[in-house]
């Protein structure tokens, strides 16, 4: 039982495999130091409906791609918008949390981002490049992502696809923020092997970078984790802006990152139910 009487629906999918990834383990060690301050429940978004008007907040975690339940998603977060219902993330985001547009938008606004399109009308807003990366616009995970050269890109069907160039990049780094507090960073030395993550001891430049995207999302309460790569020429540019239910490598922290990580979200956690 909990130190407080605050119910907490948490929504995960424990039978997710993922590659490189184990969600299950994640969500059952975040869930169980919750359960000694919260009252809290495990569930699957699926099944979710009947409980949701039960609880304090629903905390929604590694559910994977929701592409895989997309109509029970849909309904899930019309209830919780009209119901007024509590959540952690708030479903306020405009980053993956409503597709891959923002990539687009933030690109003809100016920000460092991976240059994106999605027309090919508009190749010469993008470097001109050997080979180019397309993904679906509504994807996640890397599911359905290719590798094409120009020659091929112009044969391609590409209806509903993301168009980006091929970076050569030294090295990707992701950013770990509650709310809009910097906790944490991991990166993958070895590029081959995204999810071989190391502590990441970032600039302040680093950190004023991830910081010009959660100020951009503009979500009060959630965690959000800003992707980025290293480009040989030292600069970041953003790969993705993971604002709905980020992996956040939690189990390969030190344990006193892990720790402070933990009671920074509980206390977040608190302060929304208050």
């Amino acid at each position: 039982m909990g130190e407080t009487n605050v119910k907490i629906l948490y929504l995960t999918d424990l039978y997710y495999e993922a590659k490189g990834r184990k969600y299950f383990e994640e969500d059952l060690y975040i869930s169980g130091i919750l359960k000694e301050h919260f009252d809290i429940a495990l569930c699957h978004p699926k099944n979710s409906k009947d409980f949701e008007n039960d609880v304090d907040l629903i905390v929604f975690r590694n559910t994977g791609p929701v592409t895989g339940f997309e109509e029970e998603y849909e309904s899930f977060v019309k209830r919780v918008t009209s119901n007024d219902i509590r959540t952690f993330n708030e479903f306020v985001g405009k980053a993956d949390m409503k597709g891959k547009q923002y990539l687009l938008d933030l690109t003809l606004d100016g920000y460092p981002v991976i240059p994106t399109i999605d027309d090919l009308e508009n190749i010469n807003l993008i470097p001109d490049c050997e080979e180019y990366v397309i993904k679906p616009k509504d994807g996640a995970d890397s599911i359905g992502l290719e590798f094409l050269t120009k020659s091929e890109l112009f044969e391609k069907n590409l209806v509903n696809m993301l168009i980006q160039p091929a970076i050569d990049f030294e090295y990707e780094v992701s950013f770990y923020f509650i709310n809009d507090s910097l906790e944490y960073a991991l990166y993958a030395p070895n590029k081959d092997k995204r999810w071989e993550l190391e502590k990441y001891e970032f600039s302040q430049r680093d950190k004023e970078f991830a910081e010009k995207f959660i100020a951009w999302n503009d979500i009060e309460n959630g965690i959000q984790r800003v992707d980025a790569c290293r480009t040989k020429e030292g600069e970041l540019l953003l790969v993705e802006l993971e604002d709905l239910n980020p992996y956040l490598s939690i189990l390969e922290l030190d344990e006193k990152t892990k720790d402070d990580f933990m009671n920074h979200l509980i206390i977040a956690l608190k302060n929304i139910c208050d």
